[in-house]
């Protein structure tokens, strides 16, 4: 097509349809994020949200979707400043711009919203390059609607039906009672799970990124983090947590460190963030100091381009080698683990594992999660990441423990 004949006009009119959808699909985010949450309009404006993604002409679709990657993702090019390749951060933005342009534009395969509810149920189940972040259900999270795969059903069948029997003359006069199915996805349910008996100490600490790998910085850090725990000696906690790589070094070989945190722990339980070596593999792990001994946790699922490419072995080796200083992949384990304190079972998750569906297999009560948030900040990353896990804790009744650094601290579970 030439320049000459595009209509801006209706361009700009697209864009702007297109824009309004992505503000209305990610109303939940910036409302919890500047503390204005309501399940009312949050119910509202996702269902208006899911009702003009099955009703947009094609054009609108595709900048819907570009506009919510950009609104949702706009901030996972911030890491990239910390391997040197800060003018990547744009690219990288315009990534999810594009990808989530062509994810939701995959709806406009068809005008039959009926069609496009079944298309817009089919990429709930879709994970692009393995990244989980845009749950197609989690704007329903904080509304009156429940989050489960059927009552996600149920809410774009009704709203489906609506649009196609307001199309039909002979059947217009039908349309609202296509409504009443939206009753059956409002979320009855009341959380059944109770917190333990047990104190615990959650340290949501503020240490910039740029400074916490710092060497002169080491020594410091490593004070603050030993005062926490002595703090909560004090206070007579029964269990402490310290963020994701809290203590900014290989921990396993540091032994006097390691020795002071084992005789603390004869005080208190300890769960914190390191880094572990192990046959010259690196890990990122949890550390568990209880009764002077310690346990590992290490990571089962990595942040894709953050601690792993999602790519075959040549061009992952390329895309390590030319924009990470050679850095390999990170190690996982091949499940997850379980710490014990005081009776009670915690699984364990490091940051972006909290978000992951195969850490809830067999729904367990109680999860430590521990992350370091540092990498992005300032930016909505904690909000999104403690919506996406209060997804999981009401989908599975579980209740997780957050200790973050830069934001994201607290006890999330089904009833916020």
């Amino acid at each position: 097509m030439k320049l000459s004949n595009i209509n801006y006009r209706t361009l700009a009119i697209d864009l702007a349809k297109g824009f309004g959808i992505a503000l209305l699909f990610s109303f939940f985010i910036y409302a919890e994020y500047y503390d204005l949450t309501n399940d009312l309009l949050n119910s509202i404006t996702a269902l208006f949200a899911f009702y003009f993604l099955l009703k947009a002409p094609s054009r609108v679709l595709v900048s819907a979707g570009g506009f919510i990657g950009l609104l949702w993702f706009y901030w996972i090019g911030y890491s990239f400043e910390y391997y040197n390749v800060g003018w990547m951060t744009p690219i990288i933005t315009l990534f999810f711009v594009l990808l989530y342009a062509l994810f939701f534009g995959a709806i406009a395969f068809s005008k039959n919203p009926l069609y496009r509810a079944g298309l817009l149920f089919g990429l709930s189940f879709v994970e692009p390059m393995d990244w989980n972040w845009l749950q197609m259900e989690l704007p329903f999270i904080n509304s009156l609607f429940g989050v489960e795969k059927w009552q996600y059903a149920l809410v774009l069948l009704s709203l489906s039906l609506f649009i196609y029997l307001c199309s039909k003359n002979e059947l217009k006069k039908f349309r609202f009672a296509a409504l009443i199915l939206l009753v059956g996805a409002i979320d009855f349910s009341t959380p059944q799970l109770s917190e333990p008996d047990l104190k615990i100490k959650l340290y949501a600490s503020t240490i910039l990124q740029e400074e916490k790998w710092v060497k002169k910085n080491r020594q410091q850090i490593i004070a603050d983090n030993l005062q926490v725990i002595t703090d909560a000696i004090r206070e007579k906690y029964d269990l402490v947590v310290l963020p994701e790589s809290t203590f900014p070094l290989f921990l396993n070989r540091n032994r006097h460190l390691t020795m002071m945190l084992k005789n603390y722990s004869r005080h208190i339980d300890i769960i914190t963030g390191a880094l572990y070596i192990e046959n010259d593999l690196h890990y990122n792990v949890s550390y568990h100091f209880s009764k002077g001994e310690v346990r590992i946790a290490k990571k089962m699922v990595l942040v894709p381009f953050g601690e792993y490419i999602p790519l075959p072995s040549f061009i992952r080796s390329w895309v390590n080698t030319t924009f990470f200083d050679g850095a390999s992949d990170f190690v996982t384990a091949d499940k997850p683990t379980d710490f014990t304190v005081k009776g009670v079972k915690f699984r364990n998750a490091i940051c972006y594992e909290a978000t992951c569906e195969e850490l809830y297999e067999g729904d367990p009560d109680y999860l430590i999660a521990i992350s370091n948030n540092g990498w992005f900040h300032p930016s909505i990353e904690p909000t999104l990441q403690n919506l996406l896990m209060r997804f999981y804790a009401k989908k599975h009744q579980s209740i997780i423990y957050h200790s973050a650094n830069m934001g994201g601290s607290g006890i999330i579970k089904a009833d916020r």
